[in-house]
């Protein structure tokens, strides 16, 4: 699961801050969010393929569109492919979700306990996305939705899932849609680490 994550500055880390600057010279939506709290419905900075082939930063939604109902803002990795939904992102529409942690709230007799994750000794990680394109009259807005899987053991008393993160070395991978996903969880477990988050 995940229902929030957190963007940091982009002056503090140097790879955000490249996205960034790319992002902004283009045309950009208004109210595009490039730190802080993400929320879904949130419009943020997202890696993709352009139509050549090259990595370009783009500006998307979080969360597909379900008619009568909440954004669908996660999908399982372990059945993602299977799904009509999710089908078309997995094999061909791939993209990298920049972030700097996740949050997760851990359920207990009493009240919830809010925890920010992130993989052992990293300033920027990357979530695994599908993403797909959505029509409002002229308007096409591209939405993504984050890949999900069961949770690292040191963190599986917070929750049993987690976002699929992915190593920045294995980034084009991830992009290039030739691996399958089932191979490429099975190289991708990152150690996380863990925070308690307490309240402002």
């Amino acid at each position: 699961m995940c229902g929030r994550y957190w963007l940091g500055q982009g002056e503090s880390v140097p790879e955000l801050q490249q996205i960034l600057d790319a992002l902004q010279r283009k045309k950009t939506p208004e109210g595009l969010k490039t730190c802080g709290e993400i929320f879904p419905t949130d419009v943020v900075p997202v890696l993709a393929n352009d139509r050549r082939g090259g990595v370009q930063p783009f500006a998307m939604r979080w969360g597909y569109a379900f008619p009568g109902g909440r954004p669908i803002i996660n999908a399982r990795a372990e059945t993602a492919a299977d799904k009509p939904m999710f089908r078309d992102g997995i094999r061909r529409r791939r993209c990298l979700v920049p972030a700097s942690s996740y949050f997760e709230w851990e359920r207990k007799e009493g009240g919830k306990t809010k925890y920010a994750l992130r993989p052992q000794e990293s300033e920027m990680i990357y979530f695994a996305g599908i993403y797909h394109l959505e029509r409002y009259g002229e308007v096409t807005v591209p939405a993504f939705a984050i890949l999900t899987r069961e949770a690292a053991p040191e963190i599986r008393f917070i929750h049993e899932r987690m976002p699929v993160i992915i190593p920045g070395e294995r980034a084009a991978d991830w992009l290039s849609c030739k691996e399958p996903l089932p191979e490429f969880l099975n190289r991708t477990a990152p150690q996380m680490a863990f925070r308690e988050v307490k309240p402002q």
